[in-house]
């Protein structure tokens, strides 16, 4: 099994997940739930470690563009 996967791709949605659950915190923290930043943090890190391990587990980074995208 190959996973198709370009490196700012991955960067970038993990980007994004971490914009979302740094605003689901701060939404709670309106509510009155004080949640601490550093299992928040510590989350987000593994969830990247995870991640790059399934990509480089299945097929590793594309480096190079298809026939059809190269002009």
């Amino acid at each position: 099994m190959s996973l198709d996967v370009t490196r700012g791709g991955l960067l970038v949605g993990l980007a994004i997940f971490g914009v979302i659950v740094y605003e689901l915190r701060t939404v709670l923290d309106a509510l009155g739930v004080s949640l601490p930043i550093v299992p928040y943090m510590a989350g987000v890190f593994v969830l990247a470690g995870v991640a790059i391990w399934l990509v480089v587990l299945t097929g590793g980074w594309r480096t190079e563009p298809e026939p059809d995208e190269a002009g």
